[in-house]
């Protein structure tokens, strides 16, 4: 066995679960602002949990990336630079991690986060943050399939020598 590739394979379930814990927060989260008096702190969950959920994914892509990939990571636009890099194959070494249009879709919470760590919570805009929320069940649904593949390549990989 390739231990490695099991280890990451086993990191990145550990990720997953703990996205999928972030994803049921905010649903909930959400839905408690619409009849909650104190909408503010729900409105400040929602908003701090989608940025934790973008931040957990990227720690996978960089996983991903410091195991497989040759690529420069240090300009400013490393984290779109990265997730752009885990849409795409690298020939002989992996498959993408992600299909492009989960890709492009995850742009808009890399976004948000940006927006989200340089602000003040009272400037927050639930306009802003409902389309996030309203898609994230669906996406969510996607991104497991999509990193569920890969832990199996990572699995295949691990017993290769088998």
């Amino acid at each position: 066995m390739i231990v490695r590739y099991q280890q990451l394979a086993d990191r990145i379930q550990l990720e997953i679960d703990e996205l999928n814990q972030l994803v049921v927060i905010i649903q909930r989260h959400w839905s408690s602002a619409k009849n909650s008096a104190d909408r503010d702190a729900y409105l400040n969950s929602v908003a701090f949990s989608l940025q934790s959920f973008y931040t957990g994914l990227e720690r996978i892509f960089e996983l991903v990336a410091n195991e497989f990939d040759q690529a420069a990571l240090s300009d400013k636009e490393w984290h779109k630079v990265l997730l752009a890099l885990m849409s795409q194959p690298v020939q002989d070494v992996r498959p993408e991690l992600l299909k492009t249009a989960t890709a492009v879709q995850l742009e808009e919470y890399l976004r948000f986060r940006h927006v989200a760590r340089n602000i003040y919570a009272t400037h927050l805009n639930p306009t802003k943050l409902s389309p996030l929320v309203e898609k994230l069940p669906g996406l969510w649904v996607q991104l497991q399939i999509e990193l569920l593949a890969f832990i199996t390549y990572l699995q295949e990989l691990a017993n290769a020598d088998e």
